[in-house]
């Protein structure tokens, strides 16, 4: 993962070697130059913040629990208390939209904050796709031409700015936009390939899990030994995590005579409520551990510090007497 430091510490050099190297410019001296880059690392600090968790293996395990807990837990609104898509769905959003605001508010990473945004994109993308292709009844082909076509523009937008496209660490604010764009239509695309695959192609619950399954560890393993880029394959199995997270919470859910468990919505959305609160525990122990490690290599190093500093020589200062004049 890059560091907050490291990535404005690159914004800073860049900006200070293109104004050294300008053509019909004289080159600068260490100090003018060494004035821009402070100048550039302030504009970083204002421009810069660490908002994105690492890509950890703990990180997909919550990913994927909270994109199924958003299957089963908008089952339970429209379909076992009967709201319905439409009313849910403006509910779902206008609640999604209010944790993005204090996620894009906030200026650095929390973990609650994060998850909660995450968890209520799943959910909005869960009834925004079932809106489209149960109430518009425009079919789960055309919805996923449509959401693919979004998401297309989105991420060719979000290219054109000339912004990183980073997945993890630090982003700039306009970015972290486009990245959540890309998540809440990433979550309704991979519920319409779900439900195209298990219930159009007839799959099934279980053979559509097992599949999308197979498909995240290929990217898994193309990501881990392969150069391909990893913001592609990221994006890649983000939109497939949807789809997993889709059947397998349907399998859970729907009835025996479907393929189902028959375990009922709520029940299920408990169940995987109360798996994500344990891999987010792990996360916040690990951040815990690393935030210790990181303290004691800080008071190691200031104690080795001290320590070259009394060991130097000290400069001995001859304090002539009356003796030394003696012959």
């Amino acid at each position: 993962m890059v560091s907050t430091d490291d990535t404005k510490a690159q914004f800073a050099a860049s900006r200070s070697n293109t104004a050294g190297t300008s053509t019909g410019v004289e080159l600068m001296d260490s100090t003018e130059m060494k004035a821009i880059a402070d100048d550039n690392k302030a504009e970083a600090d204002e421009e810069i913040i660490l908002k994105i968790p690492a890509l950890t293996p703990i990180y997909w395990c919550e990913k994927m629990t909270a994109t199924t807990f958003g299957e089963t837990f908008a089952d339970w609104f429209t379909q076992t208390l009967g709201f319905g898509y439409t009313y849910t769905s403006i509910v779902i959003f206008a609640f999604f939209f209010v944790t993005l605001g204090v996620q894009l508010k906030v200026t650095t990473y929390w973990p609650v904050i994060f998850w909660l945004v995450m968890a209520s994109s799943s959910v909005a993308g869960t009834c925004f796709s079932d809106f489209i292709d149960r109430t518009l009844q425009l079919g789960y082909p055309v919805g996923m031409s449509i959401l693919l076509s979004i998401l297309l523009f989105i991420m060719g937008c979000w290219k054109m700015t000339g912004e990183h496209m980073s997945v993890e660490g630090a982003m700039t604010r306009k970015a972290e936009a486009f990245y959540w764009a890309t998540i809440l239509v990433s979550n309704t695309l991979g519920t319409a390939l779900g439900d195209f695959l298990a219930d159009s192609l007839e799959l099934g619950f279980a053979m559509t899990a097992g599949i999308i399954g197979g498909l995240l560890l290929v990217c898994a393993g193309l990501a881990y030994f392969t150069k391909l880029s990893h913001v592609v394959l990221f994006w890649i199995a983000f939109v497939l995590t949807r789809p997993f997270g889709a059947t397998f919470g349907d399998l859970l859910t729907k009835g025996t005579e479907k393929g189902g468990l028959d375990l009922g919505t709520l029940p299920a959305s408990m169940v995987i409520f109360a798996l994500f609160v344990v891999y987010f525990a792990i996360e916040m122990y690990m951040r815990y551990k690393a935030r210790q490690v990181k303290e004691a290599k800080k008071v190691d190093s200031e104690s080795e510090e001290g320590d070259v500093e009394s060991s130097a020589p000290q400069p001995h200062h001859h304090i002539e007497t009356e003796g030394d004049f003696m012959p």
